[in-house]
């Protein structure tokens, strides 16, 4: 049977300005200059405007992004789109305010300060833009929720919490060694679903006779207590820790210990600065703030670190980070992750063979990209999560389809799907389906798909030219 398929797209490239060179700025362009978008950036600093003129393939414009004649210059009068990633809120805030009235295109503000959390919905819908974005509180998510399931690397959720994605390490003696994909499901009487495999550095979207393997790294996804009961199966623990040993007194710190508070968990902070302490004392009285430096054995010694359930290196140092993170190991119980805030040598990183890593900058832009996409999309659904995995390598994104989608009541085996790609799950009604050849898209549902192709925009990317 064949099916004649029709499919909507834009195919308009974006005007997008970008406002800030900093580490979110430069995250934003090097995706976003590849995904057919015409970006231009705006910073005051001539040195970094040349250098990331050089490096990426956007305009370069130095000025100060609250100027109209600035914007003006970068083409605001066409924008699409103003993202504002400068280090300074106000500045953010004015940029996206000028633009709105110059174009009334949409914006995009970074606000980092803690003054303005319980704020921003308020600011956004006053101002009128279109997304505001915190990197310290949404990295303080991501390290809460991992330490509520410390036996994952990494955590991300689809369809409003109720369809989970997990990756994790198979240890040595697994029950899942030798083990065929297509069979995992019977063997376990679990509906989960291995959607990608790191092996050896490189990158699987597996079929089901793929075979598990010693040390590799499994990307499942299963709604959450399907999650649970699978590690339990395995024999891995997923009880969240019982407390906490956080270096550095930053933002994050500050945002996941209140998130750790609220979940029962004790925290211990280890900060440098006399002052912050200070602040972190009458900010957070529930919390132990320790004034020393991290670098220091015997205070480490001193503070029992091997009593504790969790470490994360929350300092502004990477260096400094990663060195604790390799001292911490073999001594703390149950999870160790370390923040990494400028570095980009990933596969030195990775090669040192760390738990957890967090990129609050790749965070945020995570989130942009979502809404950016989602612009982009056509009549047939839209952008609802993007998540990047694997250092890039994988994307995983989320997809809501609209009643006038042209893909609504056709098999998926019908489908010609791109190769490198799984479906990994279909959210309707509240249900998690894991999809077969006879399954049908439904207005409404949520699809999850997983794939080492970049740049998708809209459901119909899944499909062959």
């Amino acid at each position: 049977m064949k099916y004649n398929i029709l499919v909507k797209r834009k195919g308009i490239a974006m005007q997008i300005i970008i406002v800030g060179c900093g580490t979110v700025g430069r995250a934003l362009m090097a995706q976003l200059s590849i995904e057919d978008n015409n970006i231009t950036v705006v910073d005051v600093n001539a040195d970094m405007i040349k250098n990331v003129a050089n490096l990426y393939d956007v305009m370069g414009i130095v000025g100060n992004g609250t100027s109209y004649h600035v914007l003006a210059d970068a083409n605001i009068e066409h924008a699409d789109i103003l993202i504002a990633v400068t280090h300074s809120d106000e500045v953010n805030l004015l940029c996206c305010v000028v633009a709105k009235k110059a174009a009334n295109c949409h914006t995009i503000a970074r606000i980092r300060n803690p003054v303005y959390s319980e704020e921003r919905e308020f600011i956004r819908r006053e101002l009128g833009l279109s997304m505001t974005i915190n990197p310290e509180y949404a990295a303080a998510q991501e390290i809460a929720r991992l330490l509520k399931f410390p036996s994952a690397i990494d955590i991300d959720s689809f369809s409003k919490g109720r369809i989970e994605l997990l990756r994790f390490k198979v240890p040595k003696n697994s029950m899942l060694i030798g083990k065929a994909l297509k069979n995992l499901p019977r063997q376990i009487q679990l509906d989960i679903l291995v959607c990608a495999v790191e092996r050896n550095n490189k990158v699987f979207i597996p079929d089901g006779d793929f075979w598990i393997q010693t040390g590799d790294i499994l990307s499942i996804i299963a709604v959450p207590e399907n999650a649970n009961l699978f590690f339990r199966k395995i024999g891995i623990r997923i009880n969240q820790v019982k407390n906490a040993l956080i270096f550095g007194g930053s933002e994050i710190t500050y945002y996941l210990t209140v998130i750790l508070l609220s979940m029962g968990v004790q925290v211990k902070i280890i900060e440098q600065n006399r002052n912050r302490c200070e602040e972190l004392s009458e900010l957070l009285p529930k919390a132990t703030i320790i004034c020393g430096d991290g670098n220091e054995q015997n205070l480490l010694n001193e503070e029992h670190l091997e009593q504790m359930d969790a470490m994360v290196a929350s300092t502004d140092m990477d260096e400094k980070n990663i060195i604790l993170s390799l001292y911490a190991q073999g001594k703390v119980k149950s999870k160790i992750i370390t923040q990494i805030n400028h570095l980009d040598f990933n596969d030195v990183i990775h090669n040192l063979n760390l738990d957890s890593l967090i990129y609050p900058k790749n965070i945020t832009a995570e989130y942009i990209l979502q809404y950016v996409r989602a612009m982009k999309n056509s009549i047939g659904s839209n952008v609802e999560r993007l998540y990047k995995l694997m250092d890039g390598r994988v994307e995983a994104l989320e997809f809501i389809i609209n009643p006038l989608s042209g893909l609504i009541g056709i098999k998926l085996q019908d489908m010609k799907l791109k190769s490198n790609l799984l479906i990994a799950g279909i959210g309707r009604k509240g249900k998690f389906i894991i999809p077969g050849g006879q399954d049908e898209f439904q207005s409404g549902d949520s699809i999850i798909v997983v794939t080492t192709n970049s740049g998708f925009q809209d459901i119909y990317d899944i499909l062959k030219k």
